[in-house]
């Protein structure tokens, strides 16, 4: 009896994959963020000949300016100061990836970049946590500044955060701004850096609600954070309704990564995708070299794709490996629950800072651990009727002397706007500060980023 031919293998969705191994960055010779980190998943899928499946492109990434940068960073002393060309790449393939899908070229992207970005906060001092520039928040001022809805009303975007690392970077950026929707699922800060991202710790007073928090017990597998997406994160998504969701695709929860306590397996992360159904998703974390990043990322562009996962088989691998303990699902399920709750009845008010003279503040003590610098800031918000507010963050470090910084965000109403302006104005002319630096957010960006070809 003749077998029949399979069919051929075709991506359900066409995917874009914009690789940039940045092999001339590292932190050190040894450090886990070093340049070797890409190189076995570049080999990885082109020895599975993924890019030989009809529907999947790879892309070379643009470089962002820093302009760019500064849509998203208060960056001291300067853009240039605080970045190298690889960060520059690394952002420009975030949004390569997003013009990738937004522009119609492709259905589905994947920017596998590095430096990693999810740690680096509003005020960028330097590097901490391997992070220097948030590629996800470049990429969403760029997608706010060149993709408006067509109806006028702000874009809503979702950015799920699936690194095992709290991502205390991106929570920042997006703390006080009610039209982006971020959730952090991470090993719990009890027992992992950056020590932060409890399920309190939900938005600033214009955003309550807006910032979601699912720290998980160490030790939970596949089971632990499917159950995570499919009772808490899906909810919450289905009631946001967000124009676009982006997945920060940390992989290290991986079950061998070598900085985390998880149990990740490959099979897990492309269930994750395939359930959450980012259209983009950025790599941030993952430490495993060899035993998972090949595999979690050539899962990852499976499950993008709408292709089956389930033969992936990393090194090591074993039902005992990604074992879960039956209290670490009942923990998992009672903190679904406090999480579904967090979102659709948020506290009155933040639970970092107090309200002074009409005003949100809240001070923070930031270590830049990388590079063994440490920040003082505070941070406060307008408090308004009409808009989410005025930001006004005062701060210095050893590196850079004090200096003010006005966010006059998206749609702020007039009197937000004005004395945003007015502030920045009258703060040059006191000659207080060493640097004044001003981000209004209806600012035209400069333009795209440098156009690449494949």
């Amino acid at each position: 009896m003749t077998e029949k031919p399979l069919p051929p293998l075709v991506a359900a969705r066409s995917l874009g994959v914009v690789f940039f191994p940045a092999f001339d960055w590292a932190i050190s010779a040894t450090h886990p963020e070093r340049e070797e980190r890409l190189l076995y998943t570049r080999d990885q899928l082109l020895e599975e000949g993924l890019f030989d499946i009809p529907g999947i492109t790879e892309y070379r990434p643009a470089f962002a300016t820093h302009a760019q940068l500064e849509r998203a960073h208060f960056c001291l002393p300067s853009a240039a100061a605080v970045s190298t060309d690889s960060h520059l790449a690394s952002a420009g393939g975030a949004i390569r990836a997003a013009r990738l899908v937004l522009e119609g070229r492709e259905q589905r992207a994947f920017a596998l970049v590095r430096p990693p970005g999810h740690h680096a906060m509003r005020v960028v001092h330097g590097n901490r946590g391997f992070c220097n520039i948030n590629n996800e928040a470049v990429m969403v001022e760029y997608i706010r500044d060149h993709y408006p809805r067509p109806d006028g009303r702000p874009l809503r975007i979702a950015i799920v955060d699936t690194d095992v690392h709290h991502g205390d970077g991106s929570q920042d950026i997006f703390w006080n701004d009610p039209h982006t929707l971020f959730i952090s699922l991470h090993q719990d800060g009890r027992t992992l850096y950056p020590g932060s991202g409890f399920p309190q710790e939900c938005g600033g007073p214009g955003a309550l609600g807006r910032t979601i928090n699912i720290p998980l017990p160490p030790e939970t597998s596949d089971e632990g954070y499917l159950y995570a997406i499919e009772h808490a994160v899906l909810p919450i998504l289905e009631d946001f309704k967000p124009d676009l969701i982006i997945n920060s695709a940390g992989q290290d929860n991986h079950f061998t990564d070598p900085l985390a306590n998880m149990k990740l397996s490959a099979q897990g992360y492309a269930a994750l995708n395939a359930a959450l159904q980012p259209h983009i998703a950025v790599l941030e974390g993952g430490y495993s070299i060899r035993g998972a990043l090949p595999y979690v990322n050539l899962g990852i562009c499976l499950a993008l794709a709408g292709l089956d996962a389930s033969d992936i088989r990393e090194p090591g691998w074993t039902p005992e490996a990604t074992r879960q303990r039956p209290q670490v699902g009942e923990y998992i399920a009672r903190l679904c629950g406090q999480i579904r709750d967090v979102y659709f009845h948020p506290p009155a008010q933040p639970a970092e800072g107090e309200e002074e003279n009409g005003w949100w503040v809240r001070r923070k003590h930031i270590f830049y651990d990388t590079d063994n610098l440490r920040e003082g800031q505070t941070e406060a918000w307008r408090l308004c009727s009409d808009c989410s507010g005025l930001g006004r963050i005062e701060t210095a470090s050893e590196r850079v002397p004090r200096s003010l910084c006005i966010l006059v965000p998206r749609h702020a109403c007039p009197q937000c706007r004005s004395q945003g302006l007015e502030l920045a104005e009258r703060a040059r002319k006191s000659g207080r500060y060493a640097h004044v630096r001003l981000m209004d957010g209806d600012a035209a960006d400069p333009g795209p980023a440098a156009k690449s070809e494949k």
